[in-house]
């Protein structure tokens, strides 16, 4: 049994579970390092706003797939706070990416996977992505 569980206001515990975003189109704009780069940066950047714990990012050419503890939040809302804050963002970054790829629409395909593993088996598939990296279990504010 866990010594120390996360408490949040009306519950108490965690859900470690494996989130993945398709790219619309299944285009590879990940294989663009600096995209990649700043697509990690911004997904962190929403879930520390949103203080959302995560463990680890890892990219495919088309998908991204992030450990992450979904907290007090439903399915939906965490596809929605992360998919939504990192489209604008990265297509305002990179408008050469809207245009030629997307043909003004959005970034994401609307559909996406969120589901609950043994975390070690998501740790292990994450590590295995093309491009992966670890990040720090990040802490609430709260």
């Amino acid at each position: 049994m866990k010594q120390n569980p996360i408490r949040y206001s009306s519950a108490v515990g965690e859900v470690w579970v494996m989130a993945t975003f398709k790219i619309k189109y299944c285009h590879k704009i990940f294989r663009f390092k600096s995209i990649r780069s700043v697509c990690s940066i911004l997904l962190e950047k929403a879930m520390i706003h949103n203080g959302i714990r995560y463990k680890k990012i890892g990219f495919d050419d088309d998908h991204v797939h992030i450990q992450l503890d979904m907290g007090l939040y439903s399915k939906p809302e965490i596809a929605k706070k992360l998919k939504g804050f990192v489209a604008r963002k990265l297509l305002h970054a990179f408008p050469w990416v809207k245009e030629k790829y997307f043909w003004g629409s959005g970034l994401w395909n609307p559909a996406y996977d969120i589901r609950a593993h043994d975390p070690e088996v998501i740790s292990r598939y994450i590590d295995k992505q093309k491009y992966s990296h670890s990040g720090q279990t990040m802490l609430s504010a709260y």
